[in-house]
């Protein structure tokens, strides 16, 4: 399979362990260090995929997804969130229209998978709410 991800994180670290982990597995990769850079390039890319991080300078992941959303050009644009978050940021994250969450630190084949789901068009498999109990409660 194969699809463009932009990976949105300000830790450069973080950005290139998804970017190679997605590489591996065929995707093409587009990276941005927060989330008003993420909206500087997404016209140009054009990913199918959109990972955010909570957490950034300028413009954090969630505002960053609710602009996404209410930009006619990217509101369907399958968004996941890939962050260490709060319950109140996964709440937030729902409401704004997040089609995913992975948290950190992340197991690479489930964020391979989570990928290939949004990118298949597939929303999570039992709704965000389900989805984000089973992260959280891996522990």
């Amino acid at each position: 399979m194969s699809g463009r991800v932009l990976v949105v994180d300000d830790s450069e670290v973080i950005r290139q362990l998804i970017r190679v982990n997605l590489e591996l597995e065929g995707f093409e990769v587009v990276t941005a260090a927060d989330g008003a850079e993420c909206l500087e390039i997404i016209r140009r890319v054009k990913p199918d995929v959109v990972t955010l991080d909570v957490m950034m300078p300028r413009l954090d992941g969630l505002r960053t997804a609710a602009r996404l959303r209410a930009t006619p050009d990217t509101s369907g644009l399958p968004i996941a969130i890939v962050s260490a978050c709060t319950p109140a940021d996964l709440d937030l994250g729902e409401a704004v229209g997040v089609d995913g969450y992975l948290g950190k630190p992340f197991d690479p084949a489930d964020l391979v998978a989570l990928v290939r789901r949004l990118m298949c068009g597939g929303g999570p498999p039992d709704g965000f709410r389900s989805e984000r109990t089973e992260r959280t409660d891996r522990g």
